[in-house]
């Protein structure tokens, strides 16, 4: 899986477009965010929910422990396995009910080919796609952008309801109040057509200290 853009012409632009970013990118470094690859939508959607709300460690155990009831599925488990599975055993590995639930809703909807594959995926649109992603119980729309920004690497996305990217942008900026989502949606304009971009490299500034403030 490769990004759906050129990164350095995406912090060209970046650069060229707002001075402060350009002081994060300078304090960040190298671009260096990391698609993760997917076999299938419903792979991938499926351990997104498993993975909600959950620490990397605890999460990844929990998904470990869905896989292994399913040892003969090669490469891995499918709908029709998650919908041929009775509630206890699922709730048996540690999934919540809620995502159950969401995990039975999403195999219903893959089975009756109600959402696109994977390949189709790649000539919808990035609006488009979150409307048809969130029908499913249990995907919100942080879910499906981040299935767009780091599943298929789409350039323009800017999640401006997630909590560590508002956080991210009032440290680059010195700002007291976090932006309200509205206010990272202005600011984010100016970014277009690569807000991925800006987003990650204001996340990265949480792991690290504030870009120096400009004069």
């Amino acid at each position: 899986m490769s990004f759906a853009f050129e990164p350095a012409r995406a912090i060209a632009h970046l650069r060229a477009a707002d001075d402060r970013l350009a002081a994060v990118i300078d304090a960040v470094g190298p671009f260096r965010m990391q698609l993760k690859s997917s076999r299938s939508l419903f792979g991938a959607l499926a351990e997104a929910i498993v993975y909600q709300q959950l620490s990397n460690k605890a999460a990844a155990t929990i998904y470990g422990r869905l896989e292994a009831l399913y040892p003969r599925a090669k490469p891995a488990f499918t709908p029709l396995h998650i919908l041929r599975t009775a509630d206890e055993r699922l709730r048996g590995v540690g999934l919540s009910r809620a995502k159950v639930l969401a995990l039975q809703d999403l195999a219903r909807r893959v089975q009756a080919k109600e959402l696109p594959t994977l390949d189709e995926v790649h000539a919808i649109e990035d609006a488009a796609l979150i409307e048809r992603l969130i029908v499913v119980r249990g995907i919100g729309r942080w879910s499906a952008e981040m299935f767009l920004m780091f599943r298929l690497g789409r350039p323009d996305v800017l999640p401006v309801d997630d909590y560590s990217l508002r956080k991210a942008y009032a440290k680059a900026l010195n700002k007291r109040k976090l932006p309200t989502p509205e206010a990272l949606t202005k600011a984010g304009e100016k970014w277009r057509p690569f807000r991925t971009v800006a987003s990650w490299y204001l996340w990265q500034t949480l792991n690290g200290p504030s870009p120096a403030p400009l004069e």
